[in-house]
């Protein structure tokens, strides 16, 4: 009877499964087990379960069994970090987990220690945790050869399906397995098989022996004889049927720094993952392993120095690859330029002092999009290379090339490459069925020889097993099959640069927007905020201190120990606000630490500069102005007392000025029902909603019948990933929250008004006060939340009165495009997106910003513009954004073009005002040791140089101009070399700027 491919397939299956029940020849159990010192069984549950646990085993080898074909058995009922000592040596560590579970042991006798939790990979808590196993075996490596070689015949005919080879495969399988002489004595043999699945259903199973025979010697030889010919058939097959493609294979552990876990497992996922490698390592000359993220080597070297230098000797040999050259794979959606930068100043140094190595590819595969300002800070960090699958993930639309060049804001291109893997992406297998579809997904394959796959066990860590490397090894013979070797990522893309020097590559310009996970630019706003202000008191600590410093106070200290703080907690899960509450308690302490760090380092920079300047009797203010605006004075007093005056302060400049002499820019007038000073009058309600607001140097209505709608989608139930996503039909179900409890007018100043209101939705309550300073371009929307509804979406909405069919939304150093419109089905799925500090809709000669000093999910629809406010998800953190919490977000009308009518500028104050402080005996003046000349640009930060004397400034061109630019500088100082974001000369025009270009200075002492 002649069966089909299918069907002699599936007998396949069902012949090398019976292998399974032979791989293991023996077993013994160990007896003496303990747990915090007390003697436990297996099967027994411990005695507790929270926290760190402690076992300790201990055995012996039975003399008779080979010390090479031993293997320590164990599994625990939790993850762990393993110390297995024999004969009395040093210990060797691995990591114990669902797929780590078997061990070496280099002598007779053993002992064990273990730092165990009661946790799977993924932070799932085990209930009821028990000893599972503990016992020695004997394996066969020979029916384990066999049994995975025949595997991976089986799982490259499932994979080619239709393929001339596919036939001639399942033949020389079929013909190996045939070839064995198997034992079938019953008790052996039922005993044997009682663990396979169609044993384990049968209702009743006989009475087993406890140890039933292995293969004898003749059955040994044909298993060895059948492997050995079933390599010679499929070496024979890949001269007829070469491999088809190349894989690179680089093996890798993708650990979450913070996720379903707090940081404190995180310390220990990194030590049970690294020994791992490291193990895989002395039994394999060829396997590749790469690890990114300077933290992570910064905290090994900490808690496991032993550890620590097992890694530094085999990245020396080239086997361990370190990589990314950020301190860690951050979120780039929402830090900073600064923040970015620092990520790559910092990440480089850590890299090069550590182990001599200045990394020049960013791995980056699990990000939530990625900002048009990247590339050029790749480039200025010495990297050229861009990794990452995250773009795989956009549901509807996605980019057409796998491997391209980038070009950011600036021009600046780096060579990016992605796999699209449908094997657990960048968690792969070494396996047929994995690398095929690899290989075919990849599209650039006319153009280039090779994609790359990363294989290992990730996200909560674990990394490449045993079997992976011996997967790797047997695929080498086979056909027709993409030729999959271990290699390391650099000399991938070196080969990749070779390719994009000799043939045409596409381009993708701009930002890399991932259509997914939008909900991460709002989930867990209070800490997004605290990194925002932590960002912001780091940036003004360095640039006052430094302005200090120019008019004669000593250098600061580098802040780098606070932003290594700041970058860790801007890690792909913290900020994104997709981790568990731990993970949120810890980085409200952290950043809150930072915060007062930053404000500490401020008060004391403002006491050196006071310090530096000329005396007088009196009690006066110190005003300075930390960006490269000219700022209106306005200033909240150390009393809390507002303060405004219609003078201006130059940008880094200094001023002290008598109290008394601040005196308000215009008039100002307040009521229930409206707020105006000689630049808005704002209308109110009864309900207190916002319905105009006039711009009187315009003559301009700013809003479109409303203004701050405040709009609530309880229907915010993602059907995957609560934090992460928000689904396209959120609004088809929104509720506008128009309940008044009250209002009042709370201030009616000669410098600024403002009116209160209370409003209920359900369980929560919503704060607003409105307040206008005298002389202000904007209307500023103080908002506190109490929340106590979950799954509820909270916006603000305003129509504003001006129609174009793109608005303006600032990212890291400099601006995007956003559509207004649905024309395409990239426009569509734009639904929300991310911008920093502003939101603008203009006209040719008028416009309307919405500000923001800690809000990141922006939509725009027509003329609609929308600010995220709060989620409220339950998972993975039931209690996301429970309680209180406080911002102010911002409406601004303007003349002109957003650039033009000063909407940075506004957005920059609102985000960091003036800087104040009463002295004692200072004389009035302004001091201004930095002038900026040309076309206006943007301050990144004015800090102390990393090495030697000196200072770094640094700017952005904001607006995409082209132009003149340059600085000068008070008697004794100067204008150095152009440098790069690693403090290093860069080959650049001393003046001028560039549309978007980042460039710092360093500025020396005469």
């Amino acid at each position: 009877m002649s069966l089909t491919l299918a069907q002699r397939l599936d007998r396949l299956k069902v012949r090398v499964a019976e292998l399974e029940s032979w791989k293991v020849r023996s077993t013994a159990p160990l007896a003496a087990i303990a747990f915090e010192g007390g003697a436990i069984e297996v099967g027994a549950p411990w005695p507790r379960k929270d926290g760190l646990v402690h076992f300790t085993l201990e055995g012996r080898v039975p003399s008779d069994w080979p010390l090479d074909d031993t293997r320590l058995s164990l599994d625990l009922g939790g993850e762990s970090l393993i110390a297995v000592a024999c004969d009395g040596g040093e210990p060797v560590s691995y990591g114990l987990d669902p797929y780590h579970q078997s061990f070496p042991l280099s002598g007779r006798s053993f002992k064990v220690t273990t730092e165990t939790v009661a946790r799977l990979p993924f932070g799932e808590p085990v209930r009821r945790p028990h000893v599972n196993r503990a016992e020695l075996r004997l394996s066969e490596p020979s029916v384990e050869a066999l049994w995975l070689l025949v595997t991976q015949v089986i799982e490259a005919v499932s994979v080619l399906d239709g393929h001339d080879v596919v036939p001639h495969l399942i033949a020389a399988a079929e013909d190996t397995l045939r070839g064995l002489d198997w034992p079938s004595s019953t008790a052996d043999y039922i005993a044997r098989t009682a663990g396979s699945e169609s044993q384990q259903k049968i209702w009743q199973l006989p009475e087993l022996i406890e140890a039933p025979a292995g293969l004898n010697q003749a059955e040994q030889a044909t298993v060895a004889a059948a492997h050995d010919e079933l390599i010679k058939r499929l070496e024979a097959l890949q001269q007829r049927f070469p491999p088809e493609g190349e894989i690179g294979l680089t093996g890798h552990a993708h650990i979450d720094l913070a996720w379903l876990w707090p940081y404190g497992e995180t310390r220990r996922k990194t030590r049970r993952t690294f020994s791992t490698a490291i193990s895989l390592m002395e039994t394999s000359k060829d396997f590749r392993f790469n690890q990114s993220t300077a933290h992570y080597y910064a905290q090994v070297a900490e808690d496991d120095p032993a550890l620590f230098e097992k890694i530094a000797a085999r990245v020396r040999s080239g086997e361990w690859e370190t990589l990314g050259g950020s301190w860690v794979e951050p979120d780039t959606n929402m830090p900073t330029g600064e923040s970015l930068t620092r990520q790559y100043l910092y990440g480089q140094r850590f890299f090069e002092k550590t182990f001599g190595i200045r990394h020049d590819i960013c791995w980056q595969p699990d990000c939530f999009g990625f900002t048009g300002a990247l590339p050029q800070l790749l480039k200025q960090a010495g990297i050229r290379s861009f990794f990452t699958i995250k773009v795989n993930w956009s549901e509807t639309n996605h980019i057409p090339s796998d491997l391209f060049w980038w070009e950011g804001l600036d021009g600046s291109r780096v060579l990016a490459h992605t796999f699209d893997n449908p094997m657990q992406g960048y968690n792969g297998f070494v396996r047929p069925d994995c690398h095929v579809p690899t290989w075919r997904n990849f599209r650039e394959k006319a153009l280039h020889p090779e994609t790359l796959l990363c294989v290992g066990y990730g996200d909560g860590g674990g990394g490449p097993t045993p079997e992976m490397v011996a997967r790797e090894e047997q695929l080498r013979v086979f056909p027709t099959l993409p030729k999959a070797r271990w290699t390391r990522v650099k000399d991938f893309f070196d080969r990749a640069h070779r390719t994009a020097v000799e043939k045409k590559l596409s381009v993708w310009q701009g930002e890399i927007y991932l259509e997914l996970h939008r909900g991460t630019l709002t989930s867990q706003s209070v800490v997004k905020r605290l990194h925002r202000k932590a960002e912001r008191a780091l940036i003004t600590a360095e640039t006052t201190a430094s302005l200090a410093h120019l008019l004669g106070a000593p250098k600061p200290e580098s802040l780098e120990p606070a932003w290594r703080v700041v970058l860790k907690n801007e890690f792909h899960d913290i900020l994104p606000g997709s981790s568990i509450r731990e993970v949120y308690e810890d980085a409200a302490e952290e950043l809150g630490e930072v915060i007062d760090t930053g404000l500490r380092v401020q008060a004391a920079a403002l006491d050196a500069i006071a310090g530096t300047l000329p005396k007088a009797k009196g009690e006066r203010l110190l005003v300075v102005n930390p960006s490269l605006d000219a700022r209106p004075i306005r200033l909240t007093l150390e009393d809390g007392t507002f303060v405004s005056s219609a003078d201006v302060l130059s940008p880094l400049a200094v001023a002290v000025v008598d109290a008394e002499s601040l005196k308000p820019d215009g008039s100002l007038s307040v009521s229930r029902s409206h707020l105006e000073n000689d630049i808005l009058r704002v209308t109110l309600a009864a309900d207190g909603s916002i319905v105009s607001i006039q711009h009187k140097p315009t003559g301009r209505e700013a809003l479109d019948g409303y203004g701050n709608r405040l709009m609530a989608y309880p229907v915010d139930k993602p059907r995957n990933w609560d934090a992460w996503d928000i689904e396209g039909d959120y609004a088809e179900r929104g509720e506008e929250i128009t309940d008044l409890e009250s209002l009042e007018v709370i201030e009616n100043g000669p410098h600024r008004v403002a009116v209160k209101l209370v409003r209920r939705f359900r369980s929560s309550t919503i704060t607003q006060v409105l307040s206008l300073a005298a002389g202000a371009r904007r209307l500023d929307i103080r908002t506190t939340l109490d929340w106590h509804d979950r799954r509820v979406f909270l916006r603000t909405l305003t129509a504003v009165n001006a129609k174009s069919r793109n608005a303006t939304a600032e990212c890291a150093y400099g601006v995007v495009s956003r559509p207004t419109h649905t024309n395409t089905s990239w426009d569509a799925a734009m639904f929300e997106a991310a911008a920093h500090r502003f939101l603008d809709l203009s006209e040719p000669d008028f416009g309307v910003a919405l500000l923001n000093d800690a809000k990141y999910g922006h939509s725009v629809r027509e003329n609609v513009l929308g600010l995220s406010l709060l989620r409220s998800p339950v998972y993975p953190d039931p209690m996301a954004d429970e309680g209180e919490q406080t911002f102010t977000y911002a409406l601004m009308p303007h003349a002109g073009a957003w650039h033009d009518g000063g909407v940075r500028e506004e957005a920059d104050d609102l985000n960091q005002p003036l800087l104040v402080r009463s002295v004692p005996d200072v004389a009035a003046g302004v001091f201004q040791p930095v002038v900026a000349e040309g076309i206006p640009a943007a301050l990144s930060v004015l800090k102390p140089s990393e090495e030697g004397d000196g200072l770094v400034l640094r700017v952005w061109e904001p607006a995409g101009r082209r132009g003149d630019f340059g600085l000068s500088l008070k008697d004794g100082w100067s204008v150095g070399e152009p440098v790069t974001i690693l403090e290093e000369p860069m080959d650049v025009p001393v003046r001028g700027l560039k549309p978007f270009e980042v460039k710092s200075w360093r500025l020396c002492k005469a």
